[in-house]
């Protein structure tokens, strides 16, 4: 791995704790209304994108979460899993607004992972928590999604790693 990849996703990876950091109580319940999971669009314009998030991920949920083995697994699962999805689609998918919105539904979808870790390890209703973290996950992921194609009018996404 090139030296340039390596600092920029670990600044990536800093950004997600930082970020998941000032909205804690909100980005560990069932909404899971996680400003940081913004950056999961980044990988639409260059697949290295990828480790900084699922490191900074893995560091939020060991360092920030109130159910650090669950997170552990599922959370990181859940990113990982959903990560992979879109940066195979990209293949096929021909537009950054497109990949961002492939990238919103697979996030969203995803949020099951998410459920089913809340359903075991607090025994909330595996139906409802979906929904309520999927509402979040897409709130977040459709916002950040203007936010992530502004910045990268300034940055091109594509060239920095």
């Amino acid at each position: 791995m090139k030296l340039r990849v390596l600092i920029v996703n670990g600044i990536l990876a800093a950004l997600y704790v930082a970020v998941t950091a000032v909205i804690a109580p909100f980005g560990f319940t069932n909404i899971q209304f996680r400003v940081s999971e913004m950056f999961n669009h980044l990988v639409v314009f260059n697949k290295k994108y990828i480790y900084g998030i699922v490191i900074g991920v893995f560091i939020a949920n060991l360092l920030l979460s109130p159910m650090v083995g669950y997170d552990l697994v599922f959370g990181v699962g859940q990113s990982v899993i959903s990560l992979l999805i879109t940066i195979l689609a990209t293949k096929f998918i021909k537009g950054i607004w497109l990949r961002m919105i492939f990238n919103t539904i697979v996030f969203t979808f995803m949020m099951c992972l998410i459920a089913a870790e809340l359903h075991l390890a607090l025994n909330l209703p595996f139906l409802i928590t979906w929904l309520t973290a999927a509402i979040g996950e897409f709130v977040v992921m459709a916002i950040g999604a203007p936010i992530i194609y502004m910045i990268n009018k300034r940055l091109n996404f594509e060239k920095v790693v």
